[in-house]
């Protein structure tokens, strides 16, 4: 059975908007690539013979995405070859875990997962059939193959896939020893790192006192104190603009913030160091740090992220087995307009800080975020992410952000994605809903057709450089 990639698809069946979507998506097709945030590794780059190993390395093993719906029908992980975090028994033969996935592949029709994977296959591997348990072995083959050849090495894919940046979310502790080694390699690839400072700021992490032992080893700074604390996130922070970040990035399930005194800062601190904090503690150092961290984004420049909604790691028996972000997070309701109101009302009029905010609530688009990001000029609005990176759920987040917050309170697309083949694909289909989106506002009177080619090229590619400053 042969695979059909319609070059029209996603656009509405009206011909009026069909044929304007088509047109706006050949006017940015071709545009460059930004990447601001993802989680590829920068490994990957980091040599210029590095490559991707076996096809179910590649496109399976690491995907949560993939695993997660395998994992819903019953498939055992460890028949995925994803490792246990004890070391236990798990497939090894990448063969097999192929074959597990091409007969189950039929289990992402219409959804994200399935639209990117075809696109992957079709335009990257040059795959025609599709992908079942008949055609498994010959599909693997002839992606094994590829991967082989000097083009599909990741530094040749970057410059393929028209790349202009990517952007990496790094650890507050890593020593971003392979952005060094992009750097001092002569390549002409833009890989910049990302400060990610959860694992020493949320206290109730698993191990959070070995990271605060990492933090005081990457700083120089001995961190026994809030005070020395605080030093050595800015020391860490300078670091990482030194090489090359423009932006943070920090994640949390409520948006609460909040601002402590200082003695009461340093007491929580304590206790956590003690072993003795609370979960109260935690949540309200977490809030408290999200203040600082504006306050500190303010002094230094970096763009600030902040991803709220996901209750992490729900399914225990998945967290103690295999470890964190194995496609079990699940996203909770969340409220905004008293949450961020202390950080706002503090630093949100304030045109030297970018704050962008994303959601899993996708509720509190029209309700509460549209009008914040409507009236506070640090403020801008992420796009639709995780759960909602789909054809319906960008559609519904530009219907539900547009009259209140506009486009230009809006920072273009991200593919915030762990594999790296599926950039374009991302990119790609994002392109065509928001092609379609606005030829329906074009076909509706809202906008001409002037401007629907001007906010199209903003969405695909100016918005997001703009708002990451990845044009300095």
């Amino acid at each position: 059975m042969m695979m059909h990639l319609s070059k029209n698809r996603f656009f509405d069946s009206d011909p009026a908007q069909h044929r304007i979507a088509l047109e706006l998506y050949s006017e940015i097709a071709a545009l460059p690539l930004i990447c601001p945030h993802g989680h590829v590794d920068p490994r990957l780059f980091a040599e210029e013979t590095a490559t991707f190993g076996t096809p179910a390395e590649l496109l399976l093993i690491p995907d949560h995405y993939i695993f997660r719906m395998l994992y819903s029908q019953g498939i055992a992980l460890e028949a995925l070859g994803v490792p246990r975090i004890d070391g236990g028994p798990v497939e090894t033969d990448h063969r097999k875990i192929w074959q597990i996935f091409a007969e189950n592949f039929y289990l992402f029709r219409g959804t994200p997962s399935g639209v990117w994977l075809a696109h992957e296959l079709y335009d990257v591997f040059d795959v025609r059939e599709k992908l079942n348990g008949d055609a498994a072995q010959a599909i693997y083959d002839q992606i094994e193959a590829k991967l082989a050849e000097p083009k599909f090495r990741p530094r040749a894919l970057f410059e393929s896939f028209n790349i202009e940046v990517l952007c990496t979310t790094d650890a507050a502790t890593d020593t971003l020893l392979h952005h060094q080694k992009i750097k001092e390699s002569g390549w002409n690839g833009v890989i910049r790192p990302t400060f990610r400072p959860d694992a020493v700021v949320n206290i109730n992490t698993l191990g959070w006192k070995d990271n605060i032992d990492a933090l005081s080893d990457a700083s120089g700074i001995s961190v026994d104190s809030y005070v020395s604390f605080i030093q050595a996130l800015e020391q860490r922070r300078a670091f990482f603009k030194q090489m090359g970040a423009t932006s943070t990035d920090h994640a949390a399930v409520s948006a609460y913030t909040a601002e402590l005194p200082p003695a009461e800062a340093e007491a929580i601190f304590q206790r956590a160091l003690n072993g003795k904090a609370t979960v109260d503690d935690a949540r309200r150092f977490t809030a408290h740090m999200m203040m600082e961290s504006a306050r500190m984004s303010i002094d230094d420049g970096l763009v600030m992220q902040f991803h709220v909604g996901s209750v992490r790691d729900y399914n225990t028996y998945i967290f103690e087995r295999f470890g964190a972000n194995m496609g079990a997070d699940i996203p909770e309701r969340s409220e905004f307009t008293h949450n961020l109101r202390p950080l706002l009302n503090k630093y949100g009029n304030d045109t030297r800080l970018t704050l962008i905010v994303f959601t899993l609530d996708e509720s509190t688009y029209a309700r509460e975020l549209a009008p914040l990001a409507g009236h506070f000029p640090a403020m801008r609005l992420g796009p639709a992410w995780w759960f909602h990176d789909s054809i319906n759920g960008m559609t519904r987040y530009r219907d539900r952000v547009m009259e209140t917050a506009g486009l230009y309170n809006t920072v273009g697309f991200n593919d915030d994605t762990r594999a790296f083949p599926s950039i374009p694909a991302r990119h790609d289909l994002a392109r065509r809903v928001d092609a379609n989106w606005l030829a329906g506002l074009v076909v509706r009177g809202v906008i001409d057709r002037e401007d629907a080619s001007d906010m199209a090229k903003d969405c695909a590619y100016r918005l997001a450089k703009s708002a990451y400053k990845l044009g300095e």
